[in-house]
């Protein structure tokens, strides 16, 4: 089948959810998820006034591009961005016309239930500046935030922060390594008018978390440790949990596969008594209920228990093969 006729399809099957989207004030969204829907590392999202294109296991071919550009102005007519990421490290190698590279590069907005987000199409980093699947851990977040205070770990541009704040949670914390990454955050507090509940902490997540939890930073053997922000030690009501699938720094590795308690531990320790914490791993190997299991006995070996829990699946604008998504995310209350 070609390209045009799979696009087509999903839109199609997508009527429903896209119709909702608008009526729910969101204009981020994807269209078209390759890996499911027959063209694998191909994906196409809407991001606001803008349709997204990227493709991270081969080039479209001119022919192929005009293609989905066709499919897409016949949907919404809205400029259409490509970003050819099939090289190493992702990094995007197309050149644009000038008309689009402005757009690529232009500060947007965009909106998720009436939620305001920045965004840019392409800027210094690789992803855009808000991650779609996402979308069902900050809609809980922000129902479960109501006079809340939150730790919101590994934040990036802080979407799970600024959706709990306008939740209406008493404080935000949110904490990343990343300057560019926090900037991005800071604007979408201000463009929501939540600035005052929000806080950016920039520091690798281990220091942050060990002092938050009470524990000692320690290192990895031999490592000299760069400064890092003093933190009280704090205990929050709802702690968010969302690291890369692997990292390495002078305080320690994140590895989702082999190691994930490592994070989970402290974040545990910031948990108050009959508060909850929500936990991601994007690692497709990780078996959902293996991974599961070994948080509830991480939690059991601190001396606690998992009253409750519920799992939060993304949105159907992300197909899965057998309601196996990627993504797991699974928001645990403790006792």
């Amino acid at each position: 089948m070609s390209i045009q006729t799979l696009l087509s399809t999903a839109l199609a099957k997508r009527h429903d959810f896209l119709l909702q989207a608008e009526q729910d004030h969101t204009d981020c969204f994807r269209v078209f998820h390759g890996t499911v829907e027959g063209v694998s590392g191909l994906n196409v999202d809407r991001y606001g006034d803008n349709w997204l294109v990227q493709s991270f296991h081969h080039t479209l071919t001119a022919e192929e591009l005009a293609e989905v550009v066709d499919v897409l102005t016949q949907e919404v007519a809205l400029p259409v961005v490509y970003n050819d990421r099939s090289a190493g490290h992702s990094r995007v190698l197309n050149a644009l016309s000038p008309e689009l590279d402005d757009i690529a590069s232009a500060e947007l907005v965009m909106q998720e239930n009436g939620i305001k987000f920045t965004t840019k199409l392409r800027h210094e980093g690789q992803d855009p500046l808000l991650f779609l699947d996402m979308r069902i851990g900050r809609e809980y977040v922000r129902a479960h935030s109501q006079d809340k205070t939150v730790l919101n770990l590994f934040s990036y541009t802080c979407g799970i922060g600024t959706a709990a704040a306008m939740g209406g949670a008493e404080r935000v914390v949110n904490v990343d390594f990343s300057s560019f990454a926090l900037a991005a955050g800071r604007t979408n507090a201000e463009l929501n008018q939540v600035s005052e509940v929000c806080e950016f902490v920039q520091s690798d997540a281990f220091p942050a978390l060990r002092q938050l939890a009470g524990l000692s930073v320690g290192g990895r053997r031999n490592q000299k440790l760069p400064s890092y922000p003093k933190l009280p030690q704090t205990q929050f009501d709802l702690v968010f949990l969302d690291p890369p699938r692997y990292a390495k720094s002078a305080f320690g590795i994140v590895d989702l596969v082999n190691d994930y308690q490592g994070l989970f531990k402290p974040a545990l320790l910031s948990t108050k008594a009959g508060g909850t914490i929500v936990c991601c791993n994007n690692v497709a190997k990780v078996d959902r209920q293996d991974w599961f299991d070994s948080l509830v006995r991480c939690v059991e070996k601190q001396g606690r228990g998992v009253i409750d829990h519920t799992w939060l699946d993304p949105h159907e604008d992300f197909p899965s093969f057998d309601d196996n998504h990627p993504l797991k995310i699974v928001a645990l209350t403790l006792n």
